[in-house]
């Protein structure tokens, strides 16, 4: 490989710190609202999770992995 496609890549790759404190912002939000609307069931939902197996646990992640990945995708294909 030649310098010029290492050039190329880095503009290629450029780092958008802006976009990226919107989507960490929008992951906080996100994560914060069963917290503010049901503060009161919000420790025996963490229990039940905490009483799952490893194996559901993995599954529910990978489930909301790859529902992210599918909404990321549609929003790039607007």
């Amino acid at each position: 490989m030649d310098f010029q496609y290492w050039i190329d890549y880095y503009e290629f790759m450029q780092f958008d710190l802006n976009l990226f404190l919107c989507a960490l912002g929008l992951a906080f939000i996100l994560e914060s609202i069963p917290y503010f609307l049901f503060p009161e069931k919000m420790p025996s939902i963490l229990n039940t999770l905490a009483s799952q197996s490893p194996s559901r646990l993995r599954r529910l992640g990978l489930t909301g992995l790859l529902c992210g990945i599918l909404v990321i995708y549609l929003g790039q294909s607007l």
